[in-house]
Formats: C-alpha cells, structure tokens, sequence
C-alpha cells in the first residue's frame, strides 16, 4: 500500500531534500511550510505520514500537532517529529502520545526512508 508523506517544515532546502528523496524510493510527497499550511492539507482529507518540524515560527510542531488533534485531523495519521535538538519540554507532554518517532537532524536519506517506511507499516502492515 503506498501512502503520501506531509512535510511540514519552514526551510525550503528540508523540504527540497525530503521530496527528492522519498520521491526516489516512490514515495508521494506534499510540503507546506509552516503549520497553518499544513493543518490546511489536513482539512482536505490528507492521511499518512505527517513529518513535523518541531521548531518553526508563527505556530511550532507541538502547536500544529495541538491542533491537529483538537480538530481531529490527526486521525488517519503517523506523526514523526523532526528536530535539531531533541530537548522535552512543557509543550511536548499532553501531545506526546501522537507521536511515532523522532527523527533528528541532520538525518541521512537512510535514516529517513527507514523512519518513513515503519511509520507507513503502522499505518498499514
């Protein structure tokens, strides 16, 4: 079963580099770059694996995540969390059961098909 990637992340070279890559091993892929566009893709039906930067202006991932289950587009979704620095705080605690995986960066083109692929077989095993 192939199922789409939302990457949601505000440096437009992640977002180049993420889709180039998983575009190579097959996997479709929408980018928005920030959390209100992304929360946008949600409304519109999208479901599968949400990539979310954690450290993004205007509305954070632990924000954007917040809403994505506030308003219940979570639902349908693995979220995978992206940081520069893996550092819990306040902000994490009440969301941080919606959350997959980590994947720190910088990551390799390994690392993150391997992160994709077992979120996609949560999804569908």
């Amino acid at each position: 079963m192939s199922l789409s990637v939302l990457l949601i992340d505000d440096d437009p070279t992640i977002r180049e580099t993420v889709e180039i890559i998983l575009n190579h091993f097959g996997r479709e892929v929408v980018c928005a770059d920030s959390g209100p566009a992304g929360l946008d893709i949600l409304r519109s039906g999208f479901k599968g694996v949400v990539l979310l930067d954690v450290m993004m202006p205007e509305m954070d991932g632990w924000e954007t995540l917040k809403a994505m289950i506030e308003e219940n587009t979570i639902e349908g979704c693995v979220v995978c969390m992206l940081t520069a620095v893996y550092n819990p705080d306040d902000k994490m605690e009440p969301v941080k059961d919606y959350v997959m995986d980590y994947l720190r960066k910088p990551f390799t083109a390994e690392e993150l098909v391997a992160t994709v692929d077992e979120c996609i077989g949560y999804i569908a095993p």
